[in-house]
């Protein structure tokens, strides 16, 4: 088989498949299950062209990475063909392990496991089945290769993954403030003391970077509208549990029944290989397959949810500096129990609150090194001219509170 292929990406062009193994991955059912896996979840009922999926994301990716190895070869970093391939292989499947609207239902369907623990568990199988040809890539995805600076590239404060995303997501959402200059900072990319530094002529394409990122949380990912959806989502799910779990018999794929009918967490997850097994075969569609039949369900409480969804009907989302007080929370309460009487016990399904942190560069994590003139390391927060980029270093918190919009508009008491 010919496997020199190129993939035609609406952000870059033409990709080209650099491998055999490469070609393999992309073909692998576990790969192809990302097309049905969309990139940003809900947000694409406040930017319709959101509809993008981790399938070109992870292209994207892999895309980045293969620029970013030409360049630091360019430089005299040695990187034989073997690392190449791993670190390619290892871009291309670090989100292998994103279920159904990515973060949104990430810690629903399996209580306390990360996609970053499946995709781990997903690569690990696609090792056995390929003769452990995906072992340095593996190594290289868990941070336990020799070089250090391969995993940097994969996954840190400004690796590829990040550049895609941010570049992919303001691309289909429309939302400018989020373009960056990739390749600009891809350029300026290099190597000491096993590290990835950034020289000194892309100090300011890192900083676009970092803004950019910021602008793109609380525009795009963190939109008060997007988190309302996301959370009327997660109770969805919750309901068709809680009825699930009652006896009650709900349509669902086989995929997805075997998550609604069972509390999994990460004991009983690694303990039974079978969880995996189901969860390769879950995409985006299950859900909404089941959400379009549970339109017409009986239970008023499911039903009417899921038609606020297919509807774009959305939740009232109210955003706020500081946390709302219990006061407020109780009259919002009151106020939806009068105006839709509603039971005590069902509250939590029309009303709730939702904490929300960013940070768009942590420097006590893994930092962005600016490489002088000198030779000299130091962080991008000295190394920078401009004010509040130490400002955007300190964790950033929000308050979201949700509620229908039909019980209309409830002030926030001004706090004196």
């Amino acid at each position: 088989m010919n496997k020199n292929k190129i993939i035609n990406d609406p952000v870059y062009g033409f990709v080209a498949i650099p491998t055999g193994l490469v070609f393999d991955l992309v073909q692998h059912p576990y790969f192809q299950r990302l097309r049905y896996v969309k990139q940003v979840s809900m947000t694409h009922l406040v930017y319709p062209g959101a509809l993008h999926t981790r399938f070109q994301h992870a292209i994207g990716a892999m895309h980045l990475m293969s620029m970013a190895l030409e360049t630091l070869r360019s430089k005299g970093v040695e990187i034989s063909e073997k690392e190449e391939e791993a670190v390619l292989a290892a871009i291309l499947l670090h989100d292998i392990g994103h279920g159904p609207f990515s973060h949104s239902l990430e810690h629903s369907l399996i209580a306390g496991v990360s996609h970053e623990l499946l995709s781990s568990l997903l690569m690990d199988r696609m090792n056995q089945d390929l003769g452990g040809r995906l072992s340095i890539a593996i190594d290289i995805f868990n941070n336990k290769y020799t070089r250090k600076f391969l995993h940097q590239l994969v996954s840190s404060q400004l690796d590829v993954d990040r550049m895609d995303y941010l570049n992919r997501d303001s691309f289909f959402t429309g939302v400018s403030e989020g373009v960056i200059s990739f390749d600009r900072i891809i350029k300026m990319l290099n190597v000491v003391n096993d590290e990835i530094v950034v020289e000194y002529k892309g100090l300011y394409s890192v900083e676009k970077f970092i803004i950019a990122r910021r602008l793109m949380y609380w525009q795009v990912y963190l939109h008060k509208t997007v988190i309302g959806a996301e959370q009327l989502l997660i109770k969805i799910l919750q309901r068709a549990k809680y009825l699930t779990a009652s006896g009650v018999t709900l349509f669902s794929t086989p995929a997805f029944h075997w998550f609604l009918s069972q509390e999994i967490d990460l004991t009983n997850f690694m303990a039974d290989p079978l969880h995996l097994d189901w969860f390769t075969r879950l995409d985006d569609t299950d859900i909404m397959s089941a959400i379009k039949t549970w339109e017409l369900h009986e239970d008023k409480i499911l039903s009417k949810m899921c038609q606020r969804i297919m509807k774009r009907d959305l939740y009232r989302s109210v955003m706020s500096n500081k946390p709302f007080s219990p006061d407020y929370i109780e009259l919002v309460k009151t106020k939806v129990q009068e105006c839709l009487s509603v039971k005590e016990e069902d509250l939590h399904y029309y009303v709730f609150t939702q904490e929300i942190h960013n940070r768009a560069y942590n420097p006590s994590n893994d930092q962005i090194k600016i490489l002088l003139k000198s030779g000299e390391l130091i962080d991008i927060t000295e190394a920078s001219d401009l004010g509040n980029l130490e400002a955007l270093s300190k964790n950033v918190s929000k308050y979201a509170l949700c509620y229908p919009k039909e019980v209309g508009y409830i002030a926030i008491p001004s706090i004196g």
